[in-house]
């Protein structure tokens, strides 16, 4: 699960987000948990949305959501100021099949041999976008696609500096948590 870090009016907070059904969230928020119920359909920026916490309805209105400047959220009549931070849990290196054919092959087979350089999945999503091609060499840190989940642009980057061995994803493919997406070495 994600642990990202965000300034609330200034405050530094830490929120955990996990997908725990169609609709519904488990939110940690600086230890303690709340279930959160999401309307379907993607939020509409400008506009009232009702959200459920932990059985209690309340209004909420979200400008744009942006990773690079603060935005304001409004709940019920309160006005509160967030800054975005990058998650802190990074991408995890997992080991996968010695030879990853497909995408298929990778998600059917359990591997048996470890690979180092593999990058996984961080939390269930959308591939929207791929920023690497194979045989691309990247540095730590460089963007190597956009993962949508949760209705929010999550930028998955290289743990380390290699070359894109495998890409074993494609665009507008959805990912489980933990599924591999590339291979760098």
């Amino acid at each position: 699960m994600p642990t990202y870090e965000v300034l609330v009016d200034g405050k530094p907070r830490k929120i955990e987000v996990s997908k725990t059904g169609e609709k519904t969230f488990s939110v940690k928020l600086d230890g303690e948990t709340f279930t959160v119920e999401v309307p379907e359909g993607k939020p509409t920026f400008g506009k009232e949305l009702q959200i459920k916490i932990g059985g209690k309805v309340y209004a909420i209105t979200l400008q744009e959501v942006s990773k690079t400047k603060p935005f304001t959220v409004k709940v019920e009549e309160a006005s509160f100021k967030v800054e975005l931070k990058t998650p802190t849990s990074t991408q995890r290196l997992v080991p996968v099949a010695e030879q990853a054919p497909s995408t298929i092959a990778v998600k059917a087979a359990k591997p048996k041999q470890a690979v180092s350089g593999t990058v996984t999945a961080p939390m269930a999503g959308k591939i929207i976008s791929i920023k690497v091609k194979r045989g691309e060499q990247v540095k730590a840190g460089q963007v190597l696609c956009i993962l949508e989940a949760m209705k929010m642009e999550n930028e998955i980057t290289a743990p380390t500096a290699g070359s894109i061995r495998e890409i074993l994803v494609s665009e507008g493919a959805s990912v489980n948590e933990g599924d591999p997406l590339f291979v760098i070495g």
